[in-house]
């Protein structure tokens, strides 16, 4: 089974996630306008963070995002901090969902949730894009990289975001972080190649700062493409969203050139020029003209991406603790728990580029 497959589509709700789908009806219907039951709940295969559920009335079709039951890491799961950046990007016509309310009442549901609208359209889970026609690849990767540059290009002021994170510093602050959430999870065992890092990033940090809105998970199965275009329609799992480097983030989204088929469908092994896919110096230097750079020294982007490899291994240990306590939000966490050892030595590997 592929990832798309393996992470499309809905499922019944997990025993773990279940809850009193009368008493979200009835804030349904005091706090979304235009709502009518009769209410049907599925769950999202997809996702390892926060459950997220289909809800499907006769007259249209809504999302729910809600922090996982259990005891959660302080700061994590803000649904509060999603719905907010939702609402400030729909209003000046970034493509994401429409917020139609959010609940701090944990008597509804047992958590936190907000209700967005379902987006209708194409996810694609493998970075390959094996589904789209060979001609039609170049411009799916043209709209993800116009979509991120358009994100980086918003002035958080103007979107009232200013507080949204803190400006300056990013790189110290989010390895200071990470490690400590890794330190935490100490349930979940040490890699040597992630403690390497932890000593290492900190040194490394090239010179220079900028603050902008960074999304913190561009990938494309984050992404809802037009049904039949190569448009990028909604940009969804805002869960990491802040204000930090957009060179950073950019970095992320381009870990797909430097990633085997692992957590995320890396085009590592692939034969990009026979897919007709962009090449990594390609869509580096279409995100440059896209954004207004000259350019992305070498040695930065190799530390931008270690970082990232870092971060995102941190994340996945932090997926292996919940799962030892039970509460990890997706089925498949075991299948990205087994790449957790693998990515932090890639990890390794990257930092050695630079």
């Amino acid at each position: 089974m592929d990832s798309q497959d393996l992470n499309s589509g809905t499922t019944a709700v997990r025993e773990a996630h279940r809850f009193d789908e009368t008493r979200l009806d009835a804030w349904m219907r005091a706090h979304v306008d235009d709502y009518a039951g009769p209410l049907t709940v599925r769950q999202f295969k997809g996702g390892q963070s926060n459950p997220t559920y289909k809800l499907s009335t006769p007259r249209r079709d809504y999302v729910l995002r809600r922090k996982p039951p259990g005891v959660l890491v302080s700061g994590a799961h803000a649904v509060e901090r999603e719905a907010r950046v939702l609402a400030s990007l729909g209003a000046v016509g970034f493509p994401v969902a429409h917020v139609y309310g959010l609940c701090t009442d944990e008597a509804v549901i047992g958590t936190w949730f907000y209700v967005m609208h379902c987006v209708e359209g194409r996810i694609l889970w493998d970075t390959g894009f094996p589904d789209v026609p060979r001609d039609d690849r170049p411009l799916y990767f043209a709209a993800m990289n116009r979509t991120i540059a358009q994100l980086h290009g918003l002035d958080p002021v103007a979107l009232g975001l200013a507080d949204y994170g803190r400006a300056g510093n990013y790189f110290e602050r989010q390895i200071a972080r990470w490690s400590r959430q890794y330190a935490a999870d100490e349930i979940a065992g040490c890699d040597s190649h992630l403690d390497r890092l932890i000593e290492w990033l900190p040194a490394n940090i090239p010179a220079g700062d900028e603050t902008t809105l960074v999304h913190g998970d561009f990938r494309c199965d984050n992404m809802v493409f037009h049904p039949t275009e190569p448009r990028v329609i909604a940009v969804l799992d805002w869960e990491l969203s802040t204000l930090g480097h957009p060179l950073g983030d950019f970095a992320y989204h381009l870990m797909m050139y430097r990633m085997p088929s692992m957590v995320i469908a890396g085009l590592v092994g692939a034969d990009v020029a026979a897919a007709n896919i962009p090449s990594e110096a390609d869509y580096v230097a279409d995100y440059c003209r896209n954004t207004g750079r000259s350019c992305i020294p070498e040695r930065e982007l190799n530390f931008y991406i270690a970082f990232n490899m870092f971060r995102l291994a941190a994340i996945i240990h932090g997926i292996k603790a919940r799962a030892i306590r039970g509460t990890a939000s997706s089925a498949h966490a075991a299948e990205m728990i087994k790449f957790l050892a693998p990515l932090a030595e890639l990890a390794w590997a990257q930092a050695g580029r630079t």
